[in-house]
């Protein structure tokens, strides 16, 4: 099994644990974790044995969204390294190709949420098939106050996930919700007391795992089809270059020293 930096895997029978494993800093996502992330869900498309994939975070949180020590996006993470515009493009897609992974993932997923799910937390977490949170979880979409457009495929999936009025809500506004509105507004399926959240991930990753396993991945293809189609399809790719640009912005680069 591939070690990682960032990440750390735990096979329980047919069902992987991924572990975000930056609790020092709430799991925060830096250009190396989302690396890690993409690679492993990835690689996760081949091994066979595992037929549920937990995403969850160690410490007090489930991921805090972007680094802001560490930015994974293009314009901050590459300035001044000699890195070539396509390099950099690269670099700015880094966000997108992660939560692509671990949404195309011929296995069922799972988030087991607690504590911050924010940003880019919030979007890996809704790139997850079922979503379990613990009760004082909260949640938030930050990144219009840090003047920098929404990416990372997040706006589609949230439209889908939620309806429009609620993802203009939650993404304009940038208000924090609890796990109880969170639940009312569908960010997650399953809300239960902090003390209970690993039993409770494990019973629903085990019932998932117990399903005939070609019918549950094939039915799991066709819900995908159905959300890109009620979407209009992939219209994710120039989020990169959005989030490039705008963090060459004054506003941009000021929120972030705030929030440094």
């Amino acid at each position: 099994m591939t070690r990682y930096e960032t990440l750390e895997l735990e096979e329980r029978g047919p069902v992987t644990w991924v572990w975000l494993a930056r609790p020092e800093r709430r799991n925060a996502l830096n250009g190396r974790a989302l690396e890690e992330i993409e690679d492993c869900f990835g690689a996760l498309q081949t091994r066979f044995a595992t037929r549920v994939v937990v995403l969850a975070g160690r410490g007090p949180s489930f991921c805090a969204g972007a680094d802001l020590r560490d930015p994974p996006n293009a314009a901050r993470q590459a300035s001044g390294s000699g890195a070539t515009p396509r390099e950099r493009r690269h670099a700015s897609q880094l966000g997108l190709r992660a939560a692509r992974a671990v949404e195309r993932c011929e296995a069922l997923t799972v988030a087991r949420i607690q504590g911050h799910a924010i940003g880019g937390g919030l979007v890996l977490a809704l790139a997850c098939d079922f979503r379990v949170a613990s009760e004082e979880a909260v949640f938030s979409v930050p990144e219009v106050d840090l003047g920098l457009p929404l990416t990372w495929g997040a706006l589609p999936r949230l439209v889908h996930e939620l309806g429009a009025a609620r993802a203009r809500e939650l993404v304009l506004l940038c208000e924090r919700i609890d796990a109880a509105r969170a639940l009312a507004y569908g960010v997650v399926q399953r809300v239960v007391p902090a003390a209970e959240l690993d039993a409770a991930t494990a019973d629903l990753a085990a019932r998932l795992a117990a399903k005939p396993e070609v019918a549950a991945h094939m039915t799991k293809t066709q819900l995908r089809a159905y959300a890109a189609a009620a979407s209009l399809g992939d219209v994710s790719e120039a989020d990169g270059d959005l989030l490039a640009a705008a963090s060459r912005i004054g506003v941009a680069r000021e929120a972030f020293k705030k929030e440094r």
